[in-house]
């Protein structure tokens, strides 16, 4: 169990925090596995995760991606570049996490959780914001960017911590981000969520 459950639990966390935020999951990833915290130990071929240089080079990155989402633009921008790298990150960070294995396995392993989960999260993420720039501006951006951090950031705490709950979570986030989809959709096609009322007489009465 401990070779497949629990850092497929670990792994889908990791993921679904990617979604949300490229850099902020695999930096604590890479911070654990370097000052061996919670128990973290990397599979042979992602071990460069936890080295001193990915470690500041993950640091300078999330500094970066956490301030540049706040500028107006540069988040859309963002938002598109992450289809690209959020699946690259969660692969990298499932994989990682599935130690017991052979480095084929793993990266196996680690695309099959990762990319179709943080597609998913990135996905839902996009129409959020979406919807905030065509209803404020842009202006609220920068508010829904910060819940965005936090919530990376606590999801992969419970990633670490407590990841019986990552199904719970992940199963809550895919809801909403099932409903974000659709609201996205239909202001996209001008429809109403709810069928407007037909005005006048029954077809009997007209008659």
């Amino acid at each position: 169990m401990d070779v497949w459950v629990w850092p497929a639990l670990l792994g889908l966390g990791l993921a679904a925090a990617t979604g949300l935020r490229t850099f902020l999951p695999l930096l604590m990833l890479s911070a654990a596995a370097h000052f061996e915290l919670l128990g973290t130990v990397l599979n042979e071929s992602f071990a460069w995760v936890g080295s001193t240089g990915a470690l500041v080079a993950l640091s300078v990155a999330t500094v970066v991606e956490l301030a540049a989402d706040k500028i107006p633009v540069v988040d859309n921008f963002l938002s598109t570049a992450g289809t690209v790298t959020k699946p690259i990150a969660a692969m990298v960070a499932a994989g990682s996490v599935f130690s017991s294995v052979d480095p084929s396995t793993a990266a196996i392993a680690g695309l099959v959780v990762g990319a179709p989960t943080a597609l998913a999260f990135g996905g839902a993420q996009a129409g959020t914001r979406a919807v905030s720039t065509a209803t404020t501006g842009g202006l609220g951006n920068p508010v829904v960017s910060t819940i965005e951090d936090i919530a990376s950031f606590v999801m992969t705490l419970i990633a670490f911590l407590a990841p019986i709950l990552v199904p719970i979570i992940v199963g809550i986030g895919g809801w909403f981000a099932w409903k974000g989809f659709r609201r996205v959709r239909a202001a996209r096609r001008g429809t109403p969520a709810t069928p407007a009322p037909i005005s006048g007489y029954p077809p009997s009465a007209a008659a």
